[in-house]
């Protein structure tokens, strides 16, 4: 049984302390021994050697790792020394982001930093380090003091607590020490329970302490975050798919070319290790070329294009005013498919708000209150303070009574003036939950006058007049059949409704008469106070709806505000389950997934049971975004695909634990961030469209010279050069295509799915075969003219410029044609064209090292139209699938 479900006088007893005298400094010392300090635990670090040994273990970087060896055995070493530049920069910018979630940690840890408690030890009351805390100490708590560890409450006097932080619930919790009978009661309705590192907002409590550091809330939530995580993203996924394909066919082919080259040498009798001149060539020889297949089919350039890319979105998204913590969130949140949500900060704005007012008979506008005693309820019996910066209240104190002064604020009525015009109130009478009022009485000119103000029920029971048109009237029955059918309707519609009355004396009221006291009042009216929608949140979860994205409601409020809130935002339908977080605790894993795709709220969510929901998307093949401003979403934010914080109310744990930070705390900035993310998905296909198709030609190329006895077209190092050099700039520049407009019109991609679509496919193939039918052409005829000597540069000299011209082909998917945008990526046609500069370089002077003779004016033309068939034969198939698909331009 729960500490909750028992008596004061059980939990003190059980914990063997007492509430007067304490522990002794002798028994205290012994626990302290036993139990440990009131810290969390540190987490262990990684050493960086670790960190770089789990970098190189990527498939495409073991691949690049093996193929730089390669290269340096064979005596490439410029080759092989490019390889493991690419291989450093890469792992380089992977372990710079490596560890930063650990912050997250350490920002938790700090929340414990030492403060000082009121303790009872020995029979007196003492201040003591918050870490020499211990289990069954006897703690006392006031107005601003930090919670220093969880504890079960003794006394409490007018106790509000603020626990947004842990809970995600705005509203101050208001404590007692009573007995809760209910088993599994959600931690936000432990009315008798103080929690660590939440905030003391009014009241005074005495508590037992009953767990501290690791045992707390607070210090599960940070063993969550110390947890290892080793899901991969979606696109880490299938890059790592990618690679092992890759580098299974390479092997395969390459094998194959050696077994070929190493059979035909055996046929003719010339079975030897090196070679005996240029035209018999050896095993050494068949070995090298078979290398080079093998290089070539590594798209050498994707991990360093990758991380150039997603670092330079990064920084387009940051002016967007999503802040990208973790270089592959840049990408990942585009293939995102289902958002859980935090509502409190998150889809509100965290501010309790009065939206309503009833008042002298009728409803009022908000800022249009004329009524003053209902003004002066609202600044006189209360403790809270706000301040106005520009505009922004900022609150200090209960979050209901700030509500209530910013209302005055907007009927220009300063609170302040008015408390100190009435200097200090003669008698108070605090809330309590047996009450569930409170009031305030001051000295007047004539006599005194009390205010009360409280839930709706408790204060029309005690009233038997009202204020009504501007005269004080006896109330009536349908009096009060009006006022309940107005409560009724703001209470359905999730407000929270408080209800004002006051009474003047000749005499001062008395404490010890209170029942007396409140009672005859006169009934002022009504508000109703929310935490109300941001002002773009509608919107943006409209657009989450038009790009197949599917929002989820995860909050520590209660069932019936989060069930108002997802409705107004249109997101419950008929068979949408709105659950609380002890339904689905009563759920297998299996149950619990079979309805995930149904459930839209979860009320009353801790961070267990956030992990639990993001860990059963993610198996259902789910990719999630969390979204999140305080402490107890930061196991969620850390544990999903894309961890989205809030820059301005989230908490630094919840920043640290995140992916991306949003600098406006604007949920529609979500939508902008998955428009770049799907943007960067495009582009890497962009690129490994490119890629592969480079590596079809050269395959397919040497395969089929191979079998028909033509002389090998390429050297190793010409081949290195078309994949390493020639690919880079090219490739980069495709990964800087701006997004598209069409991009949130189209469903997510699914997390299992192939990064290599059969679109792709079909341009890869199509656009491959030509482009090696053209080059045996070249092998087999002398189709541009030039000498015999110039032949085999024409080949490979074509061979680059095709692949250049492809690039534009890369540039859209479908059957979009590549000329409306072809002006958009200016750098591209940049880069396109000094890589052409670069190959005629390398053409006319790098003879000695890539094997080439210069080329004339005339040839070099004729190279140039000859290739660029790859764009109109492109197009043109392009355009037969328009014609077959009825006119049709999508893609």
């Amino acid at each position: 049984m729960d500490f909750f479900q028992k008596e004061v006088e059980e939990v003190i007893s059980e914990l063997k302390s007492n509430e007067e005298t304490g522990l002794s400094a002798v028994e205290a010392e012994t626990r302290i021994q036993r139990y440990g300090k009131n810290v969390f635990t540190p987490k262990e670090k990684e050493s960086i050697f670790v960190k770089i040994i789990d970098s190189l273990k990527e498939p495409l970087i073991l691949i690049l790792l093996i193929s730089g060896l390669i290269s340096l055995a064979m005596g490439h070493i410029a080759d092989g020394l490019g390889i493991f530049v690419a291989v450093l920069i890469a792992t380089s910018i992977s372990i710079i982001q490596e560890g930063k979630s650990d912050k997250a940690f350490e920002a938790l840890s700090k929340l414990s930093e030492d403060v000082h408690v009121k303790v009872v030890r020995d029979g007196e009351i003492v201040l003591l380090s918050q870490s020499d805390l211990t289990i069954g100490d006897i703690i006392h708590l006031e107005t601003g003091d930090k919670v220093p560890a969880d504890a079960r409450i003794i006394h409490a006097s007018s106790l509000g607590i603020d626990e947004s932080m842990l809970t995600g619930e705005a509203e101050a919790s208001s404590k007692n020490s009573l007995k809760i009978e209910r088993e599994n009661c959600p931690l936000a309705e432990r009315k008798n329970m103080l929690y660590s590192g939440t905030m003391v907002i009014e009241g005074r409590a005495i508590a037992i302490v009953i767990s501290i550091g690791d045992g707390t809330e607070m210090g599960k939530i940070a063993d969550e975050l110390k947890g290892e995580l080793n899901s991969e993203t979606p696109l880490q996924q299938k890059l790592a798919d990618l690679g092992k394909r890759i580098s299974i066919i390479g092997s395969i082919v390459a094998a194959g070319i050696f077994l070929f080259e190493v059979f035909k040498m055996y046929n003719q009798g010339i079975l030897v290790f090196d070679n005996l001149g240029a035209a018999l060539p050896g095993i050494k020889d068949a070995f090298v070329t078979s290398v080079a297949l093998i290089v070539a089919a590594v798209p050498e350039g994707l991990p360093t294009m990758v991380a150039i890319t997603l670092a330079f979105n990064m920084q387009k998204m940051a002016k967007n005013n999503a802040l990208v913590r973790k270089l592959i969130a840049c990408e990942t949140i585009g293939s995102v498919n289902v958002i859980c949500s935090d509502k409190t900060g998150t889809l509100t704005e965290n501010k309790m708000t009065v939206v309503e007012v009833w008042a002298d008979g009728k409803d009022v506008p908000v800022d249009q209150l004329g009524n003053d005693e209902m003004l002066q309820n609202f600044c006189l019996n209360s403790t809270a303070d706000i301040s106005n910066k520009d505009g922004k209240y900022e609150f200090l104190g209960n979050p209901t009574e700030c509500s209530l002064l910013v209302c005055a604020d907007k009927n220009n009525i300063n609170y302040l003036h008015y408390r100190k015009e009435h200097s200090e109130p003669v008698s108070e009478y605090n809330f309590t939950s047996a009450r569930k009022m409170m009031s305030t009485a001051y000295q007047m000119e004539k006599g005194y006058r009390l205010y009360t103000k409280g839930s709706p029920e408790k204060v029309l029971s005690i009233c038997n007049r009202i204020l009504y048109n501007g005269d004080v009237i006896p109330m009536t029955q349908e009096h009060i059949n009006e006022i309940e059918a107005k409560i009724k309707k703001l209470q359905d519609n999730a407000r929270r409704v408080l209800a004002f009355a006051f009474n003047d004396f000749s005499q001062e009221p008395q404490w010890e008469d209170i029942y007396n006291v409140e009672k005859d009042l006169v009934f002022t009216g009504f508000v109703g106070i929310e935490d109300p929608l941001r002002s773009d949140v509608k919107e943006a979860i409209s657009h989450c709806r038009q790009a197949g994205i599917t929002v989820k409601i995860l909050t520590g409020d209660n069932i019936n505000t989060a069930r108002a809130i997802a409705t107004q935002l249109g997101i419950v339908k008929n068979d949408s389950l709105v659950l609380e977080v002890t339904d689905i605790d009563a759920m297998s894993d299996q149950e619990l997934k079979s309805k995930l795709p149904n459930i839209v709220v979860i009320a009353r969510s801790n961070p267990t049971a956030k992990m639990r929901v993001v860990k059963l998307l993610q198996e259902l093949n789910s990719s999630v975004v969390v979204t999140g401003d305080g402490i107890n979403d930061a196991p969620a934010l850390k544990s999903a695909d894309v961890g989205v914080a809030m820059g301005i109310a989230g908490t630094e744990v919840s920043k640290e634990a995140s992916d991306i930070v949003l600098l406006d705390d604007s949920f529609s900035t979500i939508v902008k961030a998955i428009k770049w993310g799907r943007g960067i998905y495009e582009n890497f296909q962009r690129f490994i469209q490119f890629q592969l198709t480079v590596n079809v030609v050269a395959f397919v190329t040497v395969i089929l010279a191979e079998v028909l006895g033509y002389a090998m077209p390429f050297t190793t190092l010409q081949l290195l050069w078309v994949n390493i050099i020639m690919d880079g700039p090219p490739a980069l520049t495709l990964g800087l295509e701006p997004p598209r407009e069409h991009l949130l019109e189209k469903q997510p991609i699914k997390r299992n799915a192939s990064i290599v679509t059969k679109d792709m496919l079909l341009k890869i193939v199509s656009n491959g075969l030509f482009i090696v039918a053209a080059l045996i052409m070249l092998m087999d005829t002398q189709l541009l003219g030039g000498t015999a000597a110039q032949q085999s540069t024409i080949v490979f000299t074509s061979f680059v410029l095709f692949q250049l011209w492809n690039a534009f082909n890369s540039r859209e998917f479908g059957v979009r044609s590549i000329f409306p945008n072809l002006l958009k990526n200016k750098m591209m046609v940049g880069v396109v064209f000094l890589t052409f500069l670069v190959q005629v370089l390398v053409t006319q002077f790098g003879g000695n090292v890539f094997k080439t003779v210069p080329l004339d004016l005339t040839i070099w033309f004729k190279i140039i139209g000859f290739t660029f068939s790859i764009v109109i034969f492109s197009e043109l198939l392009k355009l037969v699938m328009r014609v077959f698909q009825g006119g049709s331009n999508k893609g």
